[in-house]
């Protein structure tokens, strides 16, 4: 089943493409598990999961007990010995909700600490992507954070395909080439970038023209529909069909029609 990561600057509808994927998969019979290791997390709200379930999901780095109980050691404790690789196989199915056949996982963020820090809820997360993306058996989309703080080079091999969102801006292709060149160390072998809030042609010339040759795999178009699915909190697969027609042309392109 594939295992696709998702990344850009902030703001630039990563989010939302990682929703959309995530329902287009489900549309050819997958079961997803959708994973927001973001740590502005968003993706249940993109998702329109019901705001009743939503909060009932609890960051996997916030569990300070199951850390402890699997590392030995409690977060934030610091000079004790832990297991850099603790038993995480129960996780996915015990702490993820899920709503039409969606299974969603937040994984936070270690505060206070760098993408380097060697510390128990670290070594919990790593533990955990690695599971999700060698041994889980279902598809998995990942919404990253730019920095990719998440993946090592022991699972980075593992992602299908991973996509850069980007916009129409400077700053954001910027941060295109800087998570490339991130990939590209890590071993990430198929990389592609897809655009978004495209309004004309020229929009599209510049995303084109700015990435020094990276592949792009497709564009969406500015929507206002992304905005009202914010407001009514409803999946903006469901209110944006062009949107989600697009999202399936590239998972077509990338992945191949059924993937």
């Amino acid at each position: 089943m594939p295992k696709i990561a998702i990344t850009g600057k902030g703001g630039v509808g990563k989010t939302s493409f990682a929703s959309l994927m995530a329902y287009v998969m489900v549309e050819q019979g997958h079961k997803v598990y959708a994973i927001d290791a973001d740590p502005n997390a968003t993706l249940a709200q993109a998702l329109g999961f019901p705001p009743e379930l939503a909060s009932t999901v609890t960051p996997i780095v916030e569990l300070a007990d199951l850390i402890e109980e699997r590392t030995g050691a409690r977060p934030g404790e610091y000079g004790r010995m832990f297991k850099l690789n603790p038993r995480v196989d129960d996780i996915p199915a015990r702490f993820s909700v899920a709503h039409r056949n969606i299974h969603l996982l937040q994984m936070g963020t270690v505060r206070g600490a760098g993408a380097g820090c060697v510390c128990p809820e670290n070594a919990m997360l790593k533990t955990l992507v690695t599971h999700l993306l060698l041994r889980e058996k279902e598809t998995v989309i990942m919404d990253m954070v730019a920095g990719l703080e998440h993946l090592g080079r022991g699972t980075a091999g593992a992602v299908d395909a991973m996509f850069a969102v980007v916009e129409p801006g400077t700053r954001s292709i910027q941060t295109a080439k800087a998570i490339y060149r991130l990939a590209e160390e890590l071993g990430v072998a198929r990389f592609w970038v897809v655009g978004n809030k495209v309004r004309h042609e020229r929009d599209a010339a510049f995303i084109r023209d700015s990435l020094d040759g990276l592949p792009v795999v497709g564009m969406l178009p500015y929507s206002d529909q992304a905005i009202e699915a914010d407001i009514q909190s409803k999946a903006l697969y469901d209110i944006a069909p062009e949107l989600a027609e697009k999202t399936r042309q590239i998972v077509e392109a990338v992945l191949g029609q059924g993937a």
